[in-house]
């Protein structure tokens, strides 16, 4: 059991633990919080007045767990190491975290049966490989799209010229139908095609209240939901004013309520909720203020062998799907700067849209 005090001369070490970007926990013989330090404030989304006194397991979920792991160490006298452990705050339903857990027993005298508990969180270089990941998948796609175009696109428009010559010679309207079908096989087409480009018009952005395009969502998703799907919204009114695409980001955030609508299948809930994340990364840059916006569902999840391809164009969990909408989102959010990322598991899914605070846009053309 280690005993923690400070060297004779040292200057008070108190401020010292909240510089560490290691959460850092004291619990008490009942599992008690005693202190933790800003890291684990930040990591459990509880600061340390209200965490105080209040056993660990109710601010995480499947807080049993930690208490089991507690007692171990506690039992045994000696640390306790775990990597890679599951965690999540009770206070955010949205949170989700890897983390390296070290618990050491402590001899502290104001607290009998103290446990110190060091949480290292690994989320974010997984995170960053995720999100290289997703923008190189995200170029490649727009260089498949681009060529993939121009393939079709110069026989389909040969095929319904042909075909618009030959309804000018058929002597019989019943003949004539079938070079209307062929015409509208090839406009239809045509539409797909231009749909795996997404819009190519420059950016315009415009300093917007992102509330105010959730709304909207909101308002054009109740719509078109079915009866038994019941969708809320939960804001963080502290986001400010964002330098944004209104159209574009509209379209990314009307794709993703849809295909959270389409996969509830007529029963379930949607949250739309906004988020401010601090010192976020996107790719393998870090931003001081992130923007997340949410999309949460409670149906099946995305399934398994498509979690690598899912915003590849095509690729759908739904019969009949063209697999286009989250394609597309993506690309929108990748042209703010931005990206989209997804957590699913039965029962909960989150796609969430993460753009920057800072004003720096792709200017496409």
């Amino acid at each position: 059991m280690r005993e923690l005090s400070a060297p004779p001369g040292m200057l008070d070490p108190a401020p010292l633990p909240d510089l560490l970007a290691t959460a850092i926990i004291v619990v008490g013989a009942r599992n008690e919080v005693v202190w933790q330090n800003a890291a684990a404030a930040s990591l459990l989304a509880v600061g340390l007045p209200a965490a105080r006194g209040r056993p660990l397991a109710t601010l995480l979920a499947a807080g049993e767990r930690v208490d089991a792991l507690i007692e171990r160490t506690r039992d045994s006298g000696e640390p306790l190491s775990l990597r890679e452990y599951e965690l999540a705050p009770s206070a955010r339903g949205d949170a989700h975290y890897v983390v390296d857990v070290t618990l050491t027993p402590v001899a502290l005298a104001a607290v009998p049966g103290a446990v110190l508990i060091e949480l290292s969180d690994t989320t974010r270089p997984s995170r960053i490989t995720r999100d290289n990941a997703l923008l190189a998948q995200q170029g490649g796609t727009r260089a498949m799209a681009r060529q993939l175009a121009h393939e079709i696109k110069n026989p389909l428009g040969a095929l319904r010229g042909a075909a618009q010559l030959l309804e000018r010679e058929l002597p019989r309207e019943e003949l004539r139908e079938y070079t209307r079908v062929i015409i509208g096989e090839a406009d239809r087409l045509r539409a797909l095609v231009d749909s795996l480009l997404g819009p190519t018009r420059p950016m315009r952005p415009e300093r917007v209240n992102v509330h105010e395009l959730m709304d909207h969502v909101y308002r054009l998703a109740r719509a078109e939901a079915p009866a038994g799907v019941a969708i809320e919204r939960d804001y963080d009114p502290s986001l400010p004013l964002l330098a944004l695409d209104r159209d574009l980001i509209v379209q990314a955030m009307l794709n993703l309520a849809r295909n959270a609508i389409q996969a509830l299948a007529g029963q379930g809930r949607l949250v739309l909720r906004s988020r401010a994340l601090t010192q976020a990364t996107i790719g393998a840059e870090r931003h001081r203020l992130v923007a997340s916006l949410q999309f949460e569902d409670d149906g099946p999840g995305v399934p398994p062998e498509l979690g690598e391809t899912i915003f590849y164009p095509l690729v759908s969990a739904r019969p009949g799907g063209t697999g286009l909408g989250l394609a597309i989102a993506q690309d929108l959010a990748t042209r703010h700067s931005g990206i989209i990322e997804f957590d699913s598991r039965p029962g909960r899914t989150v796609f969430s849209l993460l753009l920057p605070m800072e004003e720096r846009h792709e200017q496409a053309t």
